[in-house]
């Protein structure tokens, strides 16, 4: 048996209904479609409503051309449909169109009749054409144009040929810079909408890798202090002698514990230790520490920016952690002094309290105007990162006297017994 199946249906005429079926929504809907703002000039916001005023004041205008006072009252309603096209321009265009078709069957025309019922239709199929599709807009004009062709050849009062003629003209003219004026604003929509896209990926990209390189910092502390307790615990038993099993044990078990922390840990961010394609072997360097604060105001002030410091409290070894992030943050400061604030002078100021370390950097107004930088800085984002990481907190802003200034707050607990940097003094190694 043969089966018979219905042949396909082309995607011609469903395209042609779907087609139709918009343009019946855009041209009977009754919903407020308000004009936006003008965009241009940005920095005079009181002309963001002159179009408005515009249409409101040629109403007004095109009010006053009746001959008599019908003629004026029929004005007075027909040109009342361009401050309704403000805000509703589809149920506007369908009242110009009933005066336009009525005006000249109800009262004995005028020179000046005939060219405003033209002129205020071509005036809505305007303000249509700039907040509805091309297509509907060119369907309105077609209709409004259809009508002006059918009076005037059923010998409709509507004017000469010649102005039937110019009439058709403005309702083109109308669509064609209704559309264009249309599709411009559009296009800064989506330019302005997608340069906000690109700003907010570049913030949220800025963020990561700033945690990605804070994590490779962090991998080297990390494993540096991993491998000393397992060294550390591997030696302990030799140093008292004839340790008990038990203590041997436990000593072994912190050193197979601590083994296996590095590997996993290796396992886990080994990838970020991995360098891009051309990248220097700098970041395989040990990782910097306030005890190279000194190297670092050198070569600032080699730069040519004047730096002062002053330290309060008794200097001591902090965490490597906090140590890290205090020299990065007054690095990048001192760096971002350099790039826009030329000339000008700064200073740094340690505090050190028994549970924080406190750090500002200061700097005046510029010498001389800075040269403009390729690019957006992210110094900002990577200092806060530091400080919300260590649960401290930053502030940066401008100063009242001009210039900047870098505030950090970076929790601060005393080094651990055994860890690099300790007094050795209070190493009690013996029992006593």
């Amino acid at each position: 048996m043969t089966s018979h199946h219905p042949p396909p249906t082309s995607p011609a005429p469903a395209r042609v209904e779907a087609a139709l079926r918009d343009l019946r929504a855009d041209l009977t809907t009754t919903r407020a479609m308000p004009l936006p703002p003008w965009s241009w000039p940005r920095g005079l916001r009181w002309l963001r409503r002159l179009p408005h005023a515009l249409v409101v004041l040629a109403a007004a205008a095109v009010a006053a051309t009746g001959a008599d006072l019908p003629a004026r009252l029929l004005a007075v309603g027909h040109a009342a449909c361009w401050p309704v096209a403000l805000r509703r321009p589809v149920p506007a265009w369908w009242l110009s169109s009933a005066f336009f078709v009525a005006i000249p069957l109800a009262h004995p025309p005028t020179p000046a009749n005939e060219l405003w019922t033209w002129t205020v239709q071509a005036g809505v199929l305007l303000l249509l054409a700039l907040r509805v599709p091309p297509a509907s807009a060119a369907a309105a004009a077609v209709l409004s144009a259809a009508a002006g062709v059918v009076l005037k050849a059923a010998g409709g009062a509507v004017g000469s040929w010649d102005l039937v003629f110019f009439g058709l003209v403005l309702f083109a003219l109308a669509v064609l810079v209704g559309g264009v004026a249309r599709g411009r604003r559009e296009d800064r929509a989506r330019l302005a909408a997608q340069i906000a896209a690109t700003a907010q990926e570049r913030a949220v990209r800025t963020v990561l890798e700033e945690r990605t390189r804070i994590a490779r910092e962090l991998h080297d502390v990390v494993a540096h202090h991993m491998s000393l307790i397992s060294l550390q615990a591997d030696a302990a038993p030799y140093r008292v002698p004839d340790p008990p099993p038990e203590l041997a044990a436990a000593f072994a078990s912190i050193r197979a514990n601590a083994l296996e922390g590095l590997a996993e840990l290796r396992q886990l961010l080994g990838l970020l230790r991995a360098d891009a394609p051309g990248a220097s072997t700098a970041a395989t360097a040990p990782q910097p520490s306030l005890a190279a604060l000194d190297t670092l105001l050198a070569h600032v002030r080699a730069a040519g920016l004047p730096v002062a410091v002053r330290v309060d409290g008794d200097r001591r070894p902090l965490p490597p952690g906090v140590e890290l992030s205090a020299y990065r943050i007054i690095q990048e400061a001192l760096s971002n002094t350099l790039r826009h604030a030329p000339g000008a002078e700064a200073a740094v100021e340690l505090s050190y309290a028994p549970t924080a370390l406190r750090l500002c950097v200061t700097n005046g107004p510029a010498a001389v105007a800075a040269a403009p930088a390729p690019g957006g800085g992210h110094g900002l984002t990577g200092m806060r990162e530091r400080a919300a990481m260590l649960e401290g907190d930053l502030a940066a802003g401008p100063l009242p006297g001009g210039g900047w200034e870098v505030t950090a707050v970076l929790p601060a607990r005393r080094t651990p017994r055994g860890l690099p940097g300790q007094d050795p003094t209070t190493d009690k190694d013996s029992p006593a």
